[in-house]
């Protein structure tokens, strides 16, 4: 392989793999906002049910209308709030299965050009074992020539 093929290869998987790790740190990000957002939709979810079994109480133990109607408006807003983040959570899933790929093709791209400069290695490898089998061969025939000619 020549020095320029080298140096293009070599190139190339440099920037495979500073590609490579934006991507896995693109994909961490990406996770860590996941997270968050399950979070956030495990505290409405909470308190959702902490303020239903509030509301329950209450009318257990006789409730005003003005105050059951501040109840059930509250109530709705939080399903609302819930409604939202479950489609946030399923929109930053969406973004994590994307970067996912993403991180899956550089890393396979990464791997091809491994394998690629690999498999010149050893080409190159071969070459010189050949080579170097070739002057052995001519070495020892030259070795036995002159060999021959003193005797």
């Amino acid at each position: 392989m020549t020095t320029q093929q080298n140096t293009a290869l070599d190139t190339l998987i440099g920037l495979t793999r500073e590609a490579l790790d934006r991507a896995t740190k693109l994909l961490a990000n990406e996770r860590r906002t996941q997270e968050q957002v399950q979070q956030q939709l495990n505290i409405l979810n909470q308190y959702r049910l902490e303020y239903g079994r509030r509301l329950q109480q209450s009318l257990q133990q006789g409730m005003d209308p003005a105050s059951l109607l501040n109840y059930r408006a509250f109530l709705s807003s939080l399903d609302t709030a819930v409604l939202q983040a479950n489609q946030a959570l399923r929109s930053q899933q969406q973004k994590v299965d994307n970067q996912q790929q993403q991180w899956r093709e550089e890393r396979r791209r990464l791997h091809s050009y491994d394998t690629l400069l690999e498999r010149r290695r050893l080409a190159d490898d071969l070459l010189a074992y050949k080579a170097e089998q070739k002057a052995n061969d001519e070495y020892g025939m030259r070795a036995n020539r002159n060999n021959n000619g003193f005797r």
